[in-house]
């Protein structure tokens, strides 16, 4: 048998056994459950991660998209200035060949006192249809008028008729078949 001297240092080293195994499974059980939350954490920002580069490539899909639209619409931007340059030059060669308007235009004051009269006269042998354009820069109105000239004659064109004029004016005259005659009122 045993004597209780001996016993009891067993007794001791059983108790510090138990209680270091205790806490060696704490410490365990502490360890796997830091393991887990920092695997949850890791899945977390490998989910977030994911996401910003799905983002990312999308939006350089994007970039990449409205780089090719902006490329498309300046090269369509320049072929329609390729198209209006050459339109306005078919349009100049096309006037510089008309000849000139057979009309002198003069001015004298009113008889009845309200501003200017145009005397307008068709030099030509034949009826000219003539569209006047004015326009007073100072009140910002215009007016069209369709005039009918009469071979060599004169017409007066004055307030009576729709438009009273004033030094400054700017007159046009216009035919299909002439250049246009432009000036402005002395």
């Amino acid at each position: 048998m045993a004597t209780p001297s001996s016993s009891q240092p067993k007794r001791r080293g059983l108790i510090v056994s138990i209680g270091l195994n205790a806490v060696l499974l704490v410490l365990v059980c502490g360890l796997a459950l830091y393991a887990f939350m920092v695997n949850v954490d890791l899945g977390d920002v490998k989910r977030r991660l994911s996401k910003e580069v799905e983002t990312h490539q999308q939006t350089e899909r994007y970039l990449i998209e409205t780089r090719n639209q902006l490329t498309d619409s300046l090269r369509e931007i320049e072929l329609l200035k390729a198209q209006l340059a050459y339109k306005e030059t078919d349009v100049q060669a096309a006037v510089a060949v008309k000849p000139a308007l057979p009309v002198v235009v003069g001015f004298r004051s009113s008889i009845l006192g309200k501003g200017l009269v145009a005397s307008i006269e068709n030099t030509s042998d034949r009826y000219l249809s003539v569209v006047l354009a004015v326009r007073n820069p100072t009140l910002s109105t215009a007016k069209r008028f369709k005039l009918e000239l009469e071979p060599r004659s004169s017409s007066s064109f004055g307030h009576l008729e729709g438009w009273q004029f004033a030094s400054g004016d700017e007159v046009g005259l216009f035919n299909d078949e002439f250049g246009a005659l432009r000036l402005t009122v002395p």
